[in-house]
């Protein structure tokens, strides 16, 4: 089988062909129909991932398709069964076994596409606003990179819940983008004007989304309200934030770090509980998960450029069975 594997950190991986495996006992057997690309897979091909595994490695850290065959100890899956996974790894591949405590049953009418790229972005918006950050009906949200993958997904679920969303994004086209999922207030991350500034013009803000990090944390920070909270994402800027703790106690802010991964650690329950909230509400049509490419498995590198260069809006996602 065809897998995208990298062999050595700082150099390109490339698809190389290997023994199809086999389910342990508590594994299962995955026909890998899609597999969303996350801005953490051009960390794991330079190193500097916070988890890395061991080399050489298959990228690609969620997946959905469908069950091929079951290890003796797993009772709870079947053969046949359509299930989304978030592997950490193992991904870009046409199979994959997988530990079957890891798989999330998906309705029969979501497609593969959505189910493959929906675990990380929106549990991480869900989990970080609702749990983390408290967001209440009301208040201000605002989200840095509105038109990625992550950042889209928390205009979606802020907006669901009841919040005013002010977006930030590069340019016209992905601020569209951003509006159609909700988003009251547009802001153009090009036009020069200092942020601290427009978003004090809009009266502040209540909760801060920030994937990009740098002078936009700062700028965002410097906006918050009285007991804002700052949500750390990401830093897709390439800057980590100057975190200043005499501002927080001034203001009564939070600065709050953020892993969805690291939920699988300590409180698994945790996601469980969120995904299964949010199924509900993507059955119930609250809402509608935007995949901007598709692509085979041997066009995976365009996909990964794709993030790289921001050119994508919501998620890029490769089907090895195309």
């Amino acid at each position: 089988m065809r897998v995208y594997q990298i062999s050595e950190h700082n150099v390109n991986p490339s698809l190389v062909d290997i023994a199809m495996p086999i389910p342990a006992e508590d594994e299962i057997l995955i026909r890998i129909m899609a597999c969303g690309l996350n801005f953490a897979d051009l960390l794991m091909i330079k190193g500097k991932y916070q988890d890395l595994p061991a080399l050489p490695t298959t990228l690609g850290l969620e997946l959905a398709g469908i069950v091929e065959a079951t290890g003796d100890c797993v009772k709870n899956l079947h053969v046949g069964q359509r299930v989304a996974v978030y592997s950490g790894h193992g991904g870009l591949a046409e199979y994959g076994v997988f530990p079957a405590d890891r798989c999330l049953p998906i309705p029969d009418d979501m497609p593969f596409e959505i189910a493959a790229g929906f675990q990380i972005a929106y549990g991480s918006s869900h989990l970080a606003l609702d749990r983390c950050a408290r967001l209440q009906p009301g208040e201000t949200l605002f989200v840095s990179g509105a038109a990625g993958g992550v950042g889209l997904t928390a205009v979606e679920i802020g907006k669901h819940m009841g919040a005013r969303v002010i977006a930030s994004a590069r340019g016209e086209e992905k601020l569209q983008v951003a509006k159609a999922a909700g988003a009251d207030v547009l802001i153009d991350a090009t036009d020069g004007t200092e942020l601290r500034t427009q978003l004090k013009d809009l009266g502040g803000v209540d909760v801060v989304y920030d994937t990009i990090g740098g002078d936009t944390y700062t700028g965002a920070f410097r906006a918050c309200n009285p007991e804002g909270r700052v949500l750390l994402i990401g830093f897709a800027g390439g800057d980590l934030p100057e975190i200043k703790p005499n501002h927080m106690l001034v203001k009564n802010i939070s600065v709050i770090g953020f892993y969805w991964g690291g939920y699988l650690k300590f409180n698994p329950k945790a996601l469980t509980d969120s995904l299964a909230t949010l199924l509900e509400w993507y059955s119930a049509g609250h809402l509608k998960p935007h995949v901007s490419h598709i692509l085979p498995l041997d066009r995976a590198d365009e996909g990964l450029e794709l993030l790289r260069s921001r050119k994508a809006t919501g998620k890029v996602v490769i089907t090895p069975h195309a």
